[in-house]
Protein backbone atom coordinates (compact mmCIF):
# COMPACT_ATOMS: atom_id res chain seq x y z
CA UNK A 1 0.00 0.00 0.00
CA UNK A 2 1.36 3.38 -0.98
CA UNK A 3 2.16 6.10 1.55
CA UNK A 4 -0.54 8.39 0.13
CA UNK A 5 -3.16 5.65 0.52
CA UNK A 6 -2.14 5.14 4.14
CA UNK A 7 -2.38 8.87 4.77
CA UNK A 8 -5.87 8.94 3.22
CA UNK A 9 -6.97 6.02 5.41
CA UNK A 10 -5.63 7.71 8.55
CA UNK A 11 -7.38 10.96 7.60
CA UNK A 12 -10.63 9.06 7.08
CA UNK A 13 -10.36 7.33 10.46
CA UNK A 14 -9.46 10.60 12.18
CA UNK A 15 -12.35 12.41 10.49
CA UNK A 16 -14.89 9.77 11.55
CA UNK A 17 -13.56 9.90 15.11
CA UNK A 18 -13.87 13.70 15.24
CA UNK A 19 -17.39 13.52 13.84
CA UNK A 20 -18.37 10.92 16.46
CA UNK A 21 -16.93 13.00 19.32
CA UNK A 22 -18.50 16.22 18.03
CA UNK A 23 -21.92 14.64 17.57
CA UNK A 24 -21.81 13.02 21.01
CA UNK A 25 -20.81 16.29 22.70
CA UNK A 26 -23.56 18.24 20.89
CA UNK A 27 -26.20 15.68 21.88
CA UNK A 28 -24.97 15.81 25.50
CA UNK A 29 -25.09 19.61 25.45
CA UNK A 30 -28.64 19.63 24.05
CA UNK A 31 -29.78 17.18 26.73
CA UNK A 32 -28.15 19.30 29.44
CA UNK A 33 -29.82 22.50 28.23
CA UNK A 34 -33.20 20.80 27.91
CA UNK A 35 -32.83 19.27 31.39
CA UNK A 36 -32.32 22.72 32.91
CA UNK A 37 -35.36 24.06 31.04
CA UNK A 38 -37.49 21.12 32.24
CA UNK A 39 -36.51 21.77 35.86
CA UNK A 40 -37.29 25.48 35.50
CA UNK A 41 -40.60 25.34 33.61
CA UNK A 42 -43.95 24.19 34.96
CA UNK A 43 -47.03 25.71 36.54
CA UNK A 44 -44.51 27.96 38.26
CA UNK A 45 -41.32 29.05 36.48
CA UNK A 46 -38.27 29.11 38.74
CA UNK A 47 -34.96 30.87 38.00
CA UNK A 48 -31.79 28.85 37.53
CA UNK A 49 -30.43 29.89 40.93
CA UNK A 50 -33.48 28.36 42.63
CA UNK A 51 -33.05 25.13 40.67
CA UNK A 52 -29.38 24.98 41.68
CA UNK A 53 -30.29 25.67 45.31
CA UNK A 54 -32.82 22.82 45.39
CA UNK A 55 -30.41 20.41 43.68
CA UNK A 56 -27.76 21.41 46.23
CA UNK A 57 -30.04 20.26 49.03
CA UNK A 58 -31.41 23.59 50.22
CA UNK A 59 -35.05 23.83 51.23
CA UNK A 60 -36.88 26.46 49.22
CA UNK A 61 -40.57 26.94 49.96
CA UNK A 62 -42.66 25.56 47.08
CA UNK A 63 -39.67 24.94 44.82
CA UNK A 64 -38.33 21.96 46.79
CA UNK A 65 -41.54 20.03 46.23
CA UNK A 66 -42.08 21.13 42.62
CA UNK A 67 -38.50 20.56 41.50
CA UNK A 68 -37.25 17.82 43.81
CA UNK A 69 -40.41 15.70 44.05
CA UNK A 70 -42.18 16.27 40.73
CA UNK A 71 -39.83 17.51 38.02
CA UNK A 72 -36.53 15.83 38.90
CA UNK A 73 -37.86 12.23 39.00
CA UNK A 74 -39.69 12.84 35.72
CA UNK A 75 -36.51 14.22 34.14
CA UNK A 76 -34.25 11.40 35.36
CA UNK A 77 -36.70 8.67 34.43
CA UNK A 78 -37.13 10.21 30.97
CA UNK A 79 -33.36 10.24 30.54
CA UNK A 80 -32.94 6.63 31.67
CA UNK A 81 -35.92 5.26 29.73
CA UNK A 82 -34.87 7.09 26.56
CA UNK A 83 -31.31 5.81 26.83
CA UNK A 84 -32.53 2.25 27.45
CA UNK A 85 -34.77 2.30 24.38
CA UNK A 86 -32.01 3.95 22.34
CA UNK A 87 -29.43 1.31 23.27
CA UNK A 88 -31.89 -1.52 22.61
CA UNK A 89 -33.22 -0.20 19.30
CA UNK A 90 -29.77 0.41 17.85
CA UNK A 91 -28.60 -3.05 18.92
CA UNK A 92 -31.53 -4.88 17.35
CA UNK A 93 -31.40 -2.89 14.12
CA UNK A 94 -27.66 -3.39 13.72
CA UNK A 95 -27.45 -7.04 14.66
CA UNK A 96 -30.44 -7.95 12.47
CA UNK A 97 -29.38 -5.53 9.71
CA UNK A 98 -32.91 -4.23 9.35
CA UNK A 99 -34.24 -0.75 10.31
CA UNK A 100 -37.62 -2.30 11.17
CA UNK A 101 -36.10 -4.54 13.84
CA UNK A 102 -36.79 -2.40 16.89
CA UNK A 103 -38.12 -3.88 20.16
CA UNK A 104 -41.54 -2.22 19.85
CA UNK A 105 -42.11 -3.71 16.39
CA UNK A 106 -40.79 -7.29 16.76
CA UNK A 107 -42.64 -8.20 19.96
CA UNK A 108 -40.12 -7.58 22.75
CA UNK A 109 -42.04 -4.69 24.32
CA UNK A 110 -45.36 -6.53 23.93
CA UNK A 111 -44.18 -9.24 26.32
CA UNK A 112 -43.75 -6.76 29.14
CA UNK A 113 -46.97 -4.97 28.21
CA UNK A 114 -49.25 -8.00 28.36
CA UNK A 115 -47.91 -8.99 31.78
CA UNK A 116 -48.34 -5.47 33.16
CA UNK A 117 -51.90 -5.17 31.86
CA UNK A 118 -52.76 -8.60 33.32
CA UNK A 119 -51.46 -7.47 36.72
CA UNK A 120 -53.34 -4.16 36.57
CA UNK A 121 -56.69 -5.42 35.23
CA UNK A 122 -56.95 -9.00 36.50
CA UNK A 123 -54.86 -9.14 39.67
CA UNK A 124 -55.44 -5.50 40.71
CA UNK A 125 -51.76 -5.03 41.46
CA UNK A 126 -49.66 -1.91 41.14
CA UNK A 127 -46.22 -0.49 41.75
CA UNK A 128 -43.09 -2.61 42.07
CA UNK A 129 -44.90 -5.94 41.68
CA UNK A 130 -46.20 -4.94 38.25
CA UNK A 131 -42.71 -3.86 37.18
CA UNK A 132 -41.15 -7.11 38.38
CA UNK A 133 -43.72 -9.35 36.67
CA UNK A 134 -43.57 -7.39 33.42
CA UNK A 135 -39.76 -7.62 33.33
CA UNK A 136 -39.79 -11.40 33.92
CA UNK A 137 -42.48 -12.05 31.32
CA UNK A 138 -40.79 -9.72 28.83
CA UNK A 139 -37.58 -11.73 29.19
CA UNK A 140 -39.46 -15.03 28.77
CA UNK A 141 -41.24 -13.86 25.63
CA UNK A 142 -37.98 -12.55 24.17
CA UNK A 143 -36.21 -15.84 24.91
CA UNK A 144 -39.07 -17.69 23.22
CA UNK A 145 -38.85 -15.49 20.11
CA UNK A 146 -35.09 -16.03 19.94
CA UNK A 147 -35.46 -19.78 20.42
CA UNK A 148 -38.10 -20.08 17.69
CA UNK A 149 -35.84 -18.17 15.30
CA UNK A 150 -33.11 -20.83 15.65
CA UNK A 151 -33.64 -23.09 12.62
CA UNK A 152 -30.24 -24.74 12.35
CA UNK A 153 -28.53 -21.35 12.56
CA UNK A 154 -29.56 -17.85 13.54
CA UNK A 155 -31.70 -15.95 11.04
CA UNK A 156 -32.45 -12.26 11.54
CA UNK A 157 -35.31 -12.34 9.05
CA UNK A 158 -36.90 -15.30 10.82
CA UNK A 159 -36.58 -13.56 14.18
CA UNK A 160 -38.27 -10.42 12.83
CA UNK A 161 -41.18 -12.37 11.31
CA UNK A 162 -41.69 -14.46 14.44
CA UNK A 163 -41.46 -11.34 16.59
CA UNK A 164 -44.10 -9.53 14.53
CA UNK A 165 -46.37 -12.58 14.80
CA UNK A 166 -45.88 -12.85 18.58
CA UNK A 167 -46.54 -9.13 18.96
CA UNK A 168 -49.80 -9.42 17.01
CA UNK A 169 -50.90 -12.30 19.25
CA UNK A 170 -50.00 -10.49 22.48
CA UNK A 171 -51.70 -7.29 21.33
CA UNK A 172 -54.84 -9.36 20.75
CA UNK A 173 -54.57 -10.66 24.32
CA UNK A 174 -54.25 -7.08 25.60
CA UNK A 175 -57.31 -6.00 23.59
CA UNK A 176 -59.31 -8.93 25.00
CA UNK A 177 -58.35 -8.05 28.58
CA UNK A 178 -59.33 -4.42 28.03
CA UNK A 179 -62.73 -5.48 26.66
CA UNK A 180 -63.43 -7.79 29.60
CA UNK A 181 -62.06 -5.54 32.33
CA UNK A 182 -63.97 -3.41 34.78
CA UNK A 183 -64.60 -0.06 33.11
CA UNK A 184 -63.09 1.77 36.10
CA UNK A 185 -59.76 -0.06 35.71
CA UNK A 186 -59.39 0.52 31.97
CA UNK A 187 -58.26 4.20 32.07
CA UNK A 188 -55.26 3.34 34.25
CA UNK A 189 -54.27 0.51 31.92
CA UNK A 190 -54.67 2.73 28.86
CA UNK A 191 -52.48 5.42 30.43
CA UNK A 192 -49.78 2.83 31.02
CA UNK A 193 -50.10 1.46 27.46
CA UNK A 194 -49.75 4.94 25.97
CA UNK A 195 -46.33 5.36 27.61
CA UNK A 196 -46.19 7.95 30.36
CA UNK A 197 -43.81 9.54 32.86
CA UNK A 198 -46.64 10.90 35.03
CA UNK A 199 -46.25 8.46 37.92
CA UNK A 200 -42.47 8.54 38.20
CA UNK A 201 -40.84 8.89 41.62
CA UNK A 202 -37.28 8.82 42.90
CA UNK A 203 -37.86 5.22 43.98
CA UNK A 204 -37.92 4.20 40.31
CA UNK A 205 -34.58 5.79 39.48
CA UNK A 206 -31.93 3.59 41.23
CA UNK A 207 -32.89 0.26 39.67
CA UNK A 208 -33.50 1.79 36.25
CA UNK A 209 -30.18 3.67 36.37
CA UNK A 210 -28.37 0.48 37.43
CA UNK A 211 -29.82 -1.46 34.50
CA UNK A 212 -28.95 1.30 32.01
CA UNK A 213 -25.38 1.68 33.30
CA UNK A 214 -24.64 -2.06 33.45
CA UNK A 215 -26.27 -3.28 30.24
CA UNK A 216 -25.62 -0.05 28.35
CA UNK A 217 -21.93 -0.46 29.17
CA UNK A 218 -22.02 -4.02 27.82
CA UNK A 219 -23.51 -2.71 24.59
CA UNK A 220 -20.83 -0.02 24.30
CA UNK A 221 -17.96 -2.41 25.10
CA UNK A 222 -19.20 -4.87 22.47
CA UNK A 223 -19.68 -2.10 19.90
CA UNK A 224 -16.76 -3.20 17.73
CA UNK A 225 -18.01 -6.78 17.66
CA UNK A 226 -21.51 -5.53 16.84
CA UNK A 227 -20.12 -3.71 13.81
CA UNK A 228 -18.43 -6.94 12.70
CA UNK A 229 -21.69 -8.87 13.08
CA UNK A 230 -23.31 -6.31 10.80
CA UNK A 231 -20.99 -7.55 8.01
CA UNK A 232 -22.66 -10.95 8.11
CA UNK A 233 -22.17 -14.30 9.85
CA UNK A 234 -19.29 -15.63 7.75
CA UNK A 235 -17.41 -12.34 7.68
CA UNK A 236 -17.67 -11.96 11.45
CA UNK A 237 -16.43 -15.52 12.02
CA UNK A 238 -13.49 -14.95 9.69
CA UNK A 239 -12.56 -11.89 11.77
CA UNK A 240 -12.45 -14.04 14.90
CA UNK A 241 -15.83 -13.08 16.43
CA UNK A 242 -17.56 -15.71 18.57
CA UNK A 243 -20.84 -14.92 16.91
CA UNK A 244 -23.26 -16.95 19.04
CA UNK A 245 -21.88 -15.72 22.36
CA UNK A 246 -21.61 -12.11 21.16
CA UNK A 247 -25.14 -12.17 19.74
CA UNK A 248 -26.60 -13.62 22.95
CA UNK A 249 -24.86 -10.98 25.08
CA UNK A 250 -26.00 -8.12 22.84
CA UNK A 251 -29.57 -9.30 22.38
CA UNK A 252 -29.80 -10.22 26.06
CA UNK A 253 -28.65 -6.74 27.08
CA UNK A 254 -31.09 -5.10 24.66
CA UNK A 255 -33.96 -7.24 25.95
CA UNK A 256 -33.22 -6.42 29.60
CA UNK A 257 -33.01 -2.69 28.79
CA UNK A 258 -36.33 -2.84 26.89
CA UNK A 259 -38.09 -4.87 29.57
CA UNK A 260 -37.06 -2.60 32.44
CA UNK A 261 -37.82 0.61 30.55
CA UNK A 262 -41.23 -0.71 29.48
CA UNK A 263 -41.99 -1.88 33.00
CA UNK A 264 -41.31 1.60 34.39
CA UNK A 265 -42.91 3.87 31.80
CA UNK A 266 -44.97 1.65 29.54
CA UNK A 267 -44.20 1.04 25.87
CA UNK A 268 -43.22 4.52 24.68
CA UNK A 269 -43.81 4.22 20.95
CA UNK A 270 -41.08 4.51 18.31
CA UNK A 271 -38.23 5.77 20.54
CA UNK A 272 -36.24 2.57 19.97
CA UNK A 273 -37.25 2.63 16.32
CA UNK A 274 -36.12 6.21 15.67
CA UNK A 275 -32.99 6.51 17.81
CA UNK A 276 -30.67 4.30 15.79
CA UNK A 277 -31.36 5.75 12.31
CA UNK A 278 -31.14 9.33 13.60
CA UNK A 279 -27.86 8.62 15.40
CA UNK A 280 -26.46 6.88 12.33
CA UNK A 281 -27.20 9.91 10.15
CA UNK A 282 -25.60 12.24 12.69
CA UNK A 283 -22.49 10.18 13.44
CA UNK A 284 -21.97 8.54 10.04
CA UNK A 285 -20.40 5.15 9.39
CA UNK A 286 -17.26 3.59 10.80
CA UNK A 287 -17.95 4.16 14.51
CA UNK A 288 -20.26 2.50 17.02
CA UNK A 289 -23.71 4.06 17.22
CA UNK A 290 -24.57 2.66 20.67
CA UNK A 291 -23.90 5.72 22.82
CA UNK A 292 -25.17 8.30 20.27
CA UNK A 293 -28.37 6.22 19.87
CA UNK A 294 -28.86 6.25 23.64
CA UNK A 295 -28.41 10.02 23.74
CA UNK A 296 -30.83 10.48 20.82
CA UNK A 297 -33.34 8.26 22.65
CA UNK A 298 -33.05 10.37 25.80
CA UNK A 299 -33.42 13.58 23.79
CA UNK A 300 -36.51 12.24 21.97
CA UNK A 301 -38.23 11.27 25.22
CA UNK A 302 -37.46 14.59 26.93
CA UNK A 303 -38.53 16.69 23.92
CA UNK A 304 -41.72 14.66 23.42
CA UNK A 305 -42.61 14.84 27.11
CA UNK A 306 -42.01 18.60 27.18
CA UNK A 307 -44.22 19.07 24.09
CA UNK A 308 -46.91 16.85 25.58
CA UNK A 309 -46.93 18.79 28.84
CA UNK A 310 -46.71 22.41 27.69
CA UNK A 311 -46.91 22.97 23.92
CA UNK A 312 -50.38 21.79 22.89
CA UNK A 313 -52.75 23.34 25.39
CA UNK A 314 -53.67 19.91 26.80
CA UNK A 315 -51.42 17.45 28.60
CA UNK A 316 -50.62 14.32 26.59
CA UNK A 317 -48.53 11.27 27.57
CA UNK A 318 -45.06 11.14 26.07
CA UNK A 319 -45.93 8.00 24.09
CA UNK A 320 -48.65 9.85 22.18
CA UNK A 321 -46.15 12.47 20.99
CA UNK A 322 -43.48 9.93 20.03
CA UNK A 323 -46.15 7.98 18.17
CA UNK A 324 -47.06 11.06 16.18
CA UNK A 325 -43.38 11.61 15.37
CA UNK A 326 -42.59 7.99 14.57
CA UNK A 327 -45.55 6.90 12.47
CA UNK A 328 -44.72 9.08 9.41
CA UNK A 329 -41.11 7.87 9.50
CA UNK A 330 -42.27 4.24 9.54
CA UNK A 331 -44.51 4.86 6.52
CA UNK A 332 -41.70 6.61 4.62
CA UNK A 333 -39.30 3.80 5.48
CA UNK A 334 -41.72 1.15 4.20
CA UNK A 335 -42.27 3.12 0.98
CA UNK A 336 -38.50 3.46 0.47
CA UNK A 337 -37.90 -0.23 1.16
CA UNK A 338 -40.64 -1.15 -1.31
CA UNK A 339 -39.07 1.03 -4.02
CA UNK A 340 -35.58 -0.34 -3.45
CA UNK A 341 -36.65 -3.95 -3.23
CA UNK A 342 -36.26 -4.29 0.54
CA UNK A 343 -33.06 -2.36 1.08
CA UNK A 344 -33.30 0.43 3.59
Amino acid sequence: MSISARIDIRKGISGRKRRWITATLILTLLISILSIVILMVGNTIYPIKTVVAVLSGETVKGATFAIGTLRLPRLLSGLMVGMAFGFAGSTFQTILRNPLASPDIIGVSAGSSVAAIFCILVLNLSGLVVSFVSVIFGLLVSATIYRLSQGGQFSGGRLILIGIGVQAMLNSVISYMLLKANQYDVPGAMRWLSGSLNTMSMNDIPRLATVVVVFGSITILLGKLLQMLELGEQSAISLGVRTDLTRILLIGSAVVLTAFATAVSGPIAFVAFLSGPIAKRIVGSGKSHALPSALVGALLVLVADFIGQFALGIKLPVGVITGILGAPYLILLLIRMNRTGGAA
